[in-house]
């Protein structure tokens, strides 16, 4: 490395001399106390267990859908300790993790998927008004910006193909120009903006929020409570806690990148753990240096890309890029701090922004997220229908979840409906092999990747194949 190189470096470093090793949005004066852990027995018509989106969605739509049902909250630490609390704020209309991806592998099913997606996230928005849920909604949009020119010309063949296909409404390109005047970075050479499919949140805010309402409509949460087994009882399921039990007449299973209660789910899913940086707040000056009028998310084009937007306090939160499987599937704490990861992200956030040279982080973490072989939910039900499960979101799941929530409140209601009628929901991704070929084979679709980043694109053997096969990913 050239000294001057080394340099950058080391200022770079120095950025994050004061970051605290935890989730800017966690760390709150305002986080609520955690609800008392279950001591006893207890029934219920419907048991949820996992208290981040997927199952706060899914007690609270229970309740709306039929107030006199009897519904009880089981989670394991907090709400919204684990991804619910810990992500991006991206709360994105896409069912599908993006356009591409649902296209490629739902094409018969398109256009629905996107309508209902967008219903989902206006459905989203009304939920926020109806029970008052301060999360700093925003319905900003993101921009996917091109920082090589062989994106710029990718993101306007994409534009031009899904314009022919009906699918462009609402999205809009920019050329180099347009783009910054957007937002203002010196790598940007071509954008899409996503007017109304994306909206930013505080996404602790709304993990808290949807607890309250949960509360207010009578669910009973319990926090501080690992739901250890599930089996049948009579009738229903029966779900042992450290300290008593629930019986219920069906369980809603939203526990995602954690082991499920279901077996034979465990092999759909595994853990890669995503990291994200915050600066401190921009002053208005260094803001006005970079636009960013509009406040839209953003996300680059390559598919080690990184995702940034601005927080209802002017920081900029700057993640992605590193994506890292630990071998064996583990989650553990210990993997959620990685400092070299940070100092790769701090330089990215400088060469993208060096109008913002000086700015210092005030936060550093990283999380696992629940990962598919098709990068998007799946449902499914077992023990004769009285249990239901999504999983599988993978990183794009602050709006999603609140359309698998509703798909497994059908699933257990044996409902036929426009959700369960769905090929997207009917059938399941492939499962991921066992060690080592797990850890080869995403090790091996890493590097492919960043060698395709760094030659214009070109995608090797090795990706060509996992695209014939239904596994490839360019998202």
């Amino acid at each position: 490395m050239a000294p001057s190189a080394m340099s950058r470096s080391n200022d770079w470093t120095k950025s994050l001399s004061d970051a605290q090793p935890v989730p800017y949005w966690l760390d709150d004066p305002g986080r609520p106390r955690p609800q008392p852990a279950l001591t006893g027995p207890e029934t219920c018509d419907l048991l949820v267990v996992g208290g981040g989106y997927s199952g706060l969605w899914t007690a609270l739509i229970a309740k709306e859908r039929d107030p006199g049902r009897d519904v009880v909250l089981l989670e394991g630490r907090e709400v919204g300790w684990a991804a619910s609390g810990r992500n991006g704020g991206f709360c994105a209309a896409s069912l599908t993790h993006g356009l591409s991806n649902g296209l490629t592998r739902w094409p018969g099913e398109i256009h629905k998927l996107e309508e209902l997606g967008a219903r989902n996230l206006d459905a989203i928005e009304e939920a926020v008004v109806r029970h008052g849920l301060d999360c700093d909604f925003e319905r900003s949009g993101e921009i996917d910006v091109a920082t090589e020119e062989y994106q710029a010309r990718e993101l306007k063949e994409w534009h031009e193909e899904i314009g022919v296909k009906g699918l462009a409404d609402g999205v809009e390109y920019l050329d180099a120009e347009a783009v910054r005047e957007q937002v203002d970075s010196p790598t940007f050479r071509a954008g899409l903006w996503d007017r109304r499919g994306v909206a930013m949140v505080n996404p602790a805010k709304l993990a808290w929020g949807l607890k309250r309402a949960c509360l207010d409509l009578g669910v009973r949460v319990y926090e501080h409570t690992p739901a250890l087994t599930l089996r049948p009882y009579g009738a229903g399921m029966a779900v042992r806690t450290p300290y008593g039990g629930v019986r219920a007449r069906g369980v809603a299973l939203g526990t995602n990148v954690f082991p499920n209660l279901v077996k034979r789910v465990r092999p759909y899913t595994v853990p890669v753990y995503d990291y994200a940086l915050m600066t401190e707040p921009l002053t208005a000056g260094q803001l006005a240096s970079v636009g960013w009028k509009n406040r839209q998310g953003l996300g680059d084009s390559a598919n080690q890309f990184h995702y940034f937007r601005l927080s209802a306090d002017n920081r900029v939160l700057w993640g992605g890029y590193d994506a890292v499987y630990p071998y064996g599937g583990r989650v553990r704490a210990e993997y959620d701090d990685r400092p070299e990861t940070y100092a790769k992200l701090a330089g990215h956030f400088f060469t993208c922004f060096p109008q913002l040279e000086g700015v210092r982080f005030t936060h550093a973490w990283g999380g696992a997220i629940d990962t598919c072989s098709r990068f998007s939910a799946f449902f499914g039900t077992a023990h004769q229908g009285k249990v239901a499960y999504a999983a599988g979101y993978t990183g794009l799941g602050v709006g999603a979840t609140r359309f698998g929530a509703e798909v497994m409140l059908d699933l257990l209601a044996g409902e036929r409906t426009e959700r369960t009628e769905l090929e997207m929901v009917r059938r399941k991704p492939l499962p991921f092999p066992p060690e080592p070929f797990a850890w080869t084979g995403i090790a091996l679709t890493k590097w492919s990747l960043a060698r395709a980043d760094a030659h214009g694109g070109r995608r090797n053997l090795w990706l060509r194949t996992m695209d014939r096969l239904g596994l490839g990913f360019d998202s």
